[in-house]
């Protein structure tokens, strides 16, 4: 099976380069990938690939069935770019200024279009039947993967399992990484408005600084992840924005600020939640001002559940040798990929891009973000392998 599937693999290995590329110049933004989809689709038409249903504004599914009963495995990707200008200097260069595949979903996109053809040439091979997958919007809330179960994608086609892989430039190409448990952070978006009296900076005893009052905010918050959080329990609370449009001689009448809330428990989520408001508005009272607070609830946290991961762990070892198969750590970054894993057991893992001889090592959404594209490969043929392989343990 490894020797048939790494045959396929590297037969439409250019097909699958091509799909790559031309999604890679072609980047949409998050709900609005109206042409991805309707490009991936005249490509899984063209190897007489049907589409089995759309979902949301421009997801869709495709199912491949072996004819035979058995299980239903799920495979995930996503179709959306970044709102990012790209500086990387490749021959497929983004052609949409401000927008760039920063993330890789052009890469699990097309590497989704490749496993559905050798599901549909190895048929005889497994029993059950396989669901693709093309999901929009993983990087704008509420996230497409809600909106896909909110619209009956899981009532649909109760999957056994689900599968996705991402990629990973911290790994050399070739190789790829797992973690069974939890592995992602859940995510919030923080919205801080702090209102005082604004005025003249040398006379600060006739206004209400909300500029020291967002200062204290944020010392304040801090010591909640600090000493009010479980010691044992992984939590990061950030802010990233800051807007206080005074001027040196000027204290502003309001200050805005923007940040995250990053943890890996739904209880512990919501008391911070809670604390945030209690200490905002305290100490914007305490000072003569007040707060605004708006935290609009993410991601929960992603899950690998442990009996598909190591299934996984085991098969990407026949297929690629131990020597290429890590274990990762805890990540605080987050990913939509979890409201399918609070349901499903789940199996999400990293696919190597990285390639430091080729100087390709620049993280995801940085707008010198670039893969070795023999990942391509890889990526196409584990992802079948061992989606055949759980089908038939």
């Amino acid at each position: 099976m490894e020797k048939r599937i790494k045959e396929l693999a590297s037969q439409y290995f250019s097909d699958i380069q091509d799909i790559r590329r031309h999604l890679h110049q072609n980047p949409e933004l998050s709900f609005v990938e109206y042409e991805t989809s309707k490009y991936l689709k005249a490509r899984l038409q063209d190897w007489g690939i049907k589409i089995d249903q759309d979902w949301v504004s421009t997801g869709f599914t495709v199912v491949v069935d072996s004819g035979r009963p058995g299980k239903t495995v799920a495979i995930r990707a996503d179709l959306d770019a970044l709102p990012i200008l790209e500086k990387a200097e490749v021959e497929y260069k983004s052609k949409v200024d401000g927008k760039m595949h920063a993330c890789g979903h052009d890469v699990h996109s097309a590497c989704l279009v490749g496993v559905a053809k050798i599901l549909t040439e190895t048929k005889e091979c497994w029993k059950g039947k396989a669901v693709l997958i093309f999901q929009p919007g993983e990087e704008k809330l509420p996230g497409g993967a809600s909106l896909m179960i909110e619209e009956g994608l899981l009532d649909k086609y109760q999957p056994d399992l689900i599968l996705a892989q991402h990629v990973y430039p911290e790994f050399e190409v070739g190789k790829v990484g797992f973690k069974s448990g939890m592995y992602m952070a859940s995510a919030d978006e923080i919205y801080l408005t702090v209102k005082g009296v604004g005025g003249h900076g040398a006379l600060p005893h006739r206004n209400i600084d909300p500029i020291l009052i967002a200062a204290s905010i944020i010392i304040d918050l801090q010591t909640v992840a600090s000493r009010v959080a479980p010691p044992t329990l992984p939590t990061v609370l950030s802010f990233g924005k800051i807007i206080g449009e005074g001027a040196t001689n000027v204290i502003p009448s309001e200050v805005k600020l923007e940040g995250t809330l990053r943890t890996f428990n739904e209880e512990w989520r919501e008391v911070f939640h809670k604390k945030i408001t209690q200490i905002c508005m305290a100490i914007a009272e305490g000072h003569g001002g007040s707060c605004e607070v708006d935290i609009r609830k993410g991601y929960p946290f992603l899950v690998n559940d442990d009996l598909i991961t190591q299934r996984s762990i085991h098969f990407a070892q026949n297929y690629l040798g131990q020597d290429k198969v890590e274990l990762l750590d805890l990540r605080m970054t987050a990913e939509d990929f979890s409201y399918f894993s609070q349901m499903v057991p789940s199996c999400f893992y990293r696919l190597g891009v990285g390639n430091k001889s080729k100087k390709i090592n620049k993280s995801v959404h940085h707008p010198e973000f670039e893969v070795d594209e023999t990942a391509l490969e890889t990526g196409v043929g584990l992802m079948a392998y061992i989606a055949i392989q759980q089908l038939n343990a």
